[in-house]
């Protein structure tokens, strides 16, 4: 019996998790500089431990069954037929350079329990990166498999690209007593970019004409000018539960507004990291300010007014480099900078502990969920390109733990293993292992918490070195691939795995040093200077800011005073 690889491992290793809080931005061929579609993802969960999972490429005799378990919790949910044949995954990428992601916005609570579902978001995901080679393929096998088996999982949101195109499909289930889910897909328009974190975001769509259909014409998604899929009960269904008037007009009809209303942690936790995406590509995003901070208008039906348009066409075209760099945003040059509030503590910390809501005399509050965060598990960026074969133009840049702290290296999603440092099974989250990346980057993340303005700028300028020096060196390896390519395809992958892994091992060797470094330097609370020549290094320990000295004094008295 063949069995879903990583849930099986993972089952055994007990590493399961929610990952309920993550990030997706997508990029179509005409916003980016090199013309190749991107998407991003960061996992988030405090008990998801990153690895690079890989599926080898595969055929299977007729009658193989696959025992799926659900990727959050490690619950056996079932058998399904295997596909008689499954291509290559590293991670969340194939080696047609199709690429999926996600973010859960859970939706309405009564939909999320279906009995004797089989398929879950995270087994949907992995076990069509196997099945599809292109993204309308994707949609097709997806929304295929949901009805057949039914859908165990919450509302969730998908980015799905490969070298052309780039969809966002959003998927809650029937709940109890009806298999399958609902779902629309929409095509991102060449030259825009878009995003999703948690909260529902396709609102009204074409109904049936040039450029849309519905599920029951699902032969036609091949169509290039299909552009909007949607299942056929979409609507209806709405209307048989009571989420939408039986007498409501169909074109009035929002999946967010319907499945999933926003109401303020919609906003302010999840769709602000939307907006500061957005606002970092484009000049007038400012009118929807109030929107992501959780201020939401609404009409006669509560659908919300002032919401974020889908997708934007952004004033310049981007790089892979700055791709990474959306994902590090903490509402900088916002007046929710997390490194600016009295949250952020002496050292400018742009991170809070959880719980994430408190309640002071009464009233509550909240601290900022910005799209860098202290528990991501892994991210990613994807990069599928066109004029390159498959096996050469899919690179999946990958990293473990916060975003922000952490290095994406070049994996090719030809590539036949995985770097042990990253590998699956290496360590888990209560089995720490300095042979594993997830814990080293950890190490140095965690260092950098305990004083953050001083630190993060040492992991930033190393950071964005490596960076830079791997899309360098991409370059060198897709021309030598290329060359190689007409006379030995097999060669190439073998090439583009031995580069992926030895540079993910290496990544890890450097960054395994460089914690060394940081807490020579900054241990004990000290800043410490090697001085050539001498044996003990200068050390420096720069004040507290003022207002952290007033707040110690407001709270403390006169009992810290100096007696004269």
């Amino acid at each position: 019996m063949y069995k879903l690889y990583l849930a099986a491992l993972l089952l055994a290793t007990g590493i399961f998790s929610k990952v309920s809080a993550c990030t997706n931005f997508l990029f179509t061929k005409g916003a980016t500089k090199d013309g190749s579609t991107m998407i991003t993802y960061s996992a988030d969960s405090h008990v998801l431990y990153g690895e690079l999972y890989h599926w080898p490429a595969g055929t299977w005799p007729a009658g193989t069954m696959i025992d799926v378990y659900e990727w959050d919790t490690g619950k056996y949910l079932g058998k399904i037929p295997q596909a008689p044949k499954t291509y290559n995954v590293v991670g969340n990428m194939n080696e047609f350079q199709l690429a999926i992601g996600e973010t859960t916005f859970g939706g309405r609570e009564e939909l999320w329990h279906q009995e004797e579902a089989i398929i879950d978001y995270g087994s949907l995901i992995y076990l069509t990166l196997q099945r599809a080679k292109t993204a309308r393929e994707a949609i097709l096998v997806m929304t295929e498999l949901v009805e057949k088996y039914g859908y165990a999982s919450e509302g969730e949101s998908f980015s799905i690209s490969d070298p052309n195109e780039v969809w966002i499909m959003e998927m809650i289930g029937k709940g109890a007593g009806e298999k399958g889910a609902v779902w629309v897909a929409r095509m991102v328009p060449d030259g825009y970019v878009c995003a999703h974190a948690n909260q529902a975001r396709i609102t009204t769509f074409p109904l049936e004409g040039k450029t849309s259909i519905s599920s029951d014409q699902m032969k036609k998604i091949y169509d290039k000018d299909i552009t909007t899929v949607y299942s056929k009960d979409v609507i209806s269904f709405a209307k048989l539960k009571g989420f939408y008037p039986q007498d409501a007009k169909n074109t009035e009809f929002s999946f967010s507004d319907t499945y999933a209303p926003v109401d303020f942690s919609g906003a302010r936790a999840c769709e602000i990291r939307v907006w500061a995406f957005f606002n970092a590509l484009h000049s007038n995003m400012s009118p929807y300010w109030d929107y992501a901070k959780g201020k939401i208008q609404r009409d006669e039906k509560g659908y919300a007014t002032n919401r974020m348009p889908l997708w934007i066409k952004p004033d310049r075209k981007v790089d892979v480099l700055e791709v990474m760099d959306f994902m590090r945003d903490h509402l900088e040059g916002t007046e929710l900078d997390m490194s600016k509030d009295p949250g952020a503590g002496p050292y400018a910390c742009p991170y809070r502990w959880r719980p994430m809501t408190f309640t002071v005399d009464g009233k509550k509050y909240v601290h900022e969920r910005a799209t860098a965060t202290q528990q991501t598990g892994f991210t990613f960026v994807s990069q599928s390109r066109n004029w390159l074969p498959n096996t050469i133009g899919g690179i999946l840049w990958f990293g473990v733990d916060d975003a922000a702290n952490t290095v994406y290296f070049p994996m090719y999603s030809c590539a036949t293993r995985i770097p042990h440092a990253y590998a699956v099974g290496n360590g888990s989250m209560m089995e720490f292992t300095t042979k594993a990346a997830f814990w080293v980057f950890n190490q140095v993340s965690n260092l950098a918490y305990t004083r953050y303005d001083a630190i993060h700028p040492e992991i930033r300028t190393k950071q964005k070195a490596l960076e830079t020096q791997y899309s360098h060196f991409v370059q060198i390896v897709d021309a030598g691939a290329n060359g190689m390519y007409a006379q030995n395809p097999e060669l190439v992958v073998h090439f583009l795995t031995d580069f992926s892994c030895n540079t993910g091992e290496e990544l890890v060797n450097t960054w395994r040093n460089f914690y060394g470094y940081l807490f020579c330097r900054f241990m004990d609370g000290n800043i410490k200077t090697t001085i050539p020549g001498q044996k003990n290094p200068k050390v420096e320990n720069p004040q507290l800011p003022e207002w952290y000295l007033r707040t110690i004094i407001e709270k403390a008295g006169d009992k810290l005073q100096v007696i004269e």
